[in-house]
Parts: structure tokens; C-alpha cells; sequence
């Protein structure tokens, strides 16, 4: 069974930084693809950022040159560094993994962690 585990969630002041992580476990495979939705209550789930292979990377237009992916596809690792964090950041934020990789672009992975609470004060 797969199981994929964020960290690294809590408060922040608006302006400030965290630093989120993802690892999956149980895998067989390995993921070609990680990503990092978001979800505010009330509201669907969006794509934040999406890492293919390592190397290639796809964000969100609200979080582009705030937000950085990245990972370790041997070790079924992502990580997003957050930046300059605003309240429209407040979320849970998801991990999520496939070996197909548009599945994750696309918003269609198999397999998604609990998900981490963050969230911005003005």
C-alpha cells in the first residue's frame, strides 16, 4: 500500500516562509511525477506546482516566483518552499504521486497524502 506523508505545515505571518515535504512510502515504483494541490474550504482543489522526472516544473500563475518544487524521484520525494506567503495562501495543502506523469499535471494522480494545514495572518 502506498502512503505518501507531508510536513512541515503551521502558521505564518504574511511575508514569512515554509518549507513543505512529501515522501511516499510503500512504493513499488517509482513516481515520475509529484505535486502539491491545494484546497480552501468551500472551494476544489488546485494544482500549485508539479515536478516531472526532476527537472521539469509547472506552477500555479498565483504562486510563480514565490513557490519552488522540487524532489527526489529515486527516494519518491518532493518538497515546496513557500515564500513571501500571503493569507490567499491559507489552505491544506496535498501531496501527490504517479508513475504516469500527465496524471499529475493534469490534476488526476492515483495516489495523495493527508494533506498539511497552512495558514497566514495578515
Amino acid at each position: 500500500q502506498v502512503q505518501l506523508v507531508e510536513s512541515g505545515g503551521g502558521s505564518v505571518e504574511s511575508g514569512g516562509s515554509l518549507r513543505l515535504s512529501c515522501t511516499a512510502s510503500g512504493s513499488i515504483f517509482r513516481f515520475n511525477a509529484m505535486g502539491w494541490y491545494r484546497q480552501e474550504p468551500g472551494k476544489s482543489r488546485e494544482l500549485v506546482a508539479a515536478i516531472v522526472s526532476d527537472t521539469i516544473t509547472k506552477y500555479a500563475d498565483s504562486v510563480k516566483g514565490r513557490f519552488t518544487i522540487s524532489g527526489d524521484k529515486d527516494k519518491n520525494t518532493v518538497f515546496l518552499q513557500m515564500n513571501a506567503l500571503t493569507p490567499e495562501d491559507t489552505a491544506v495543502y496535498f501531496c501527490a504521486g504517479d508513475s504516469q506523469s500527465m496524471l499529475v499535471v493534469e490534476g488526476m494522480p492515483r495516489y495523495w497524502g493527508q494533506g498539511t494545514q497552512v495558514t497566514v495572518a495578515a
